[in-house]
């Protein structure tokens, strides 16, 4: 027995440990079988994997499109975070979090529809604010990507606006993008942050398989969107059509030509937006002066600006169907001709598999 120390019940205990004494051993004072004291030592803690990486999942809405954001956090089960936007006199954007985000796994929902400019800097102040309040990750949620059709320079000194946006988006603090049917799928490649770009077909199919046995044709109004109209009719088992559009030879006017068959057939006119329903109209008069026997359209993101209710009502379209990624309007809702979709459960599930870890490829199409 070395000096200053004693043997107690079978144990060596040091008399005197110094300032920082050791936390006493359960088994030093009480008789327990050494089994014991080693499935003690193996006991460790469970923790989710997912959990421990991004935090919890935080839901947050802009002003932009709240109704679409409460849907969305109705399909995940969970409440919206808890907040203050508003706005200055002078029209700043005023915002303030009212809960502990830090090192959870933030989601804002805002599309960059009208007013595009103020719904665009509202998005950027909210990422700016999560990002100083130390959230693990922050995934901006843009169901309608605003600028997206200034996306190459087509005349002489004129911006790639859709680029900036992108650049602003990063600068702001933003980790991850989630957007609809972008106007062309290489606006991911101006990002340096990962951009989940979902297509809408599946909300669509639903409301047009009952076309499907009718002699069914999707068109495209022009030949940018013959791509996206191909996997439209693939999934409908559909023919496909594409609208050639022209000058005519003094440049007075625009001739359409119809490339396909549409004589007697349901024609589905496909796109990914429509603002003021020039295209589509004339479209949609085209087919039918091409023997169409029904003209119906369906367009992702529903812009509907200036007098494009208007030109939809005094149409030769029968049905046009939009999907709730820009805030319907009321004349929109009491239009007869009009249906909308809405996209909260594709979305739903996309943030879903983001936030744990797990492919969102099935979402594609």
């Amino acid at each position: 027995m070395g000096r200053g120390q004693v043997v107690r019940r079978g144990t060596l205990d040091p008399v005197f440990e110094g300032s920082n004494p050791s936390a006493p051993a359960n088994c030093s004072r009480q008789r327990c079988h050494p089994s014991e004291r080693r499935v003690e030592r193996r006991r460790q803690p469970v923790f989710d994997r997912t959990a421990m990486q991004n935090g919890q999942l935080k839901l947050f809405s802009g002003s932009a499109h709240p109704e679409l954001a409460r849907e969305i956090a109705d399909q995940l089960g969970i409440s919206l975070g808890r907040s203050k936007l508003g706005r200055f006199s002078d029209s700043e954007v005023s915002f303030q979090i009212n809960e502990n985000i830090r090192g959870t796994d933030v989601f804002i929902v805002q599309p960059t529809c009208t007013p595009v400019d103020a719904n665009f800097v509202e998005l950027c102040v909210m990422i700016d604010a999560f990002r100083r309040s130390s959230a693990s990750r922050i995934t901006a949620v843009m169901p309608y990507y605003g600028y997206a059709r200034q996306d190459r320079k087509d005349k002489p000194r004129v911006p790639i606006s859709a680029k900036l946006v992108a650049n602003l988006l990063s600068a702001a603090g933003a980790n991850r993008v989630l957007t609809m049917d972008l106007h062309k799928a290489q606006i991911q490649a101006f990002f340096d942050i990962p951009v989940d770009h979902l297509f809408a077909l599946p909300v669509f199919i639903e409301s047009l398989a009952s076309y499907r046995e009718r002699g069914l044709t999707i068109v495209s109004p022009d030949a940018g969107g013959v791509e996206r109209a191909r996997a439209y009719a693939k999934r409908l088992n559909a023919d496909l059509a594409i609208i050639d559009k022209r000058r005519s030879e003094d440049g007075a006017a625009e001739v359409m030509h119809v490339v396909g068959q549409v004589q007697d057939r349901i024609c589905i006119i496909q796109d990914d937006i429509v603002d003021t329903a020039g295209t589509l109209t004339q479209s949609a008069a085209a087919l039918r002066a091409n023997g169409a026997a029904r003209v119906l359209a369906c367009v992702v993101h529903g812009v509907l600006s200036g007098p494009a209710l208007e030109r939809i009502e005094e149409s030769a379209l029968e049905k046009l169907v939009v999907t709730n990624t820009i805030p319907p309007s009321s004349k929109v809702i009491d239009s007869g001709k009009i249906e909308v979709l809405s996209v909260a459960p594709l979305l739903g599930k996309a943030i879903q598999s983001i936030h744990e870890e797990t492919s969102v490829s099935s979402l594609f199409v």
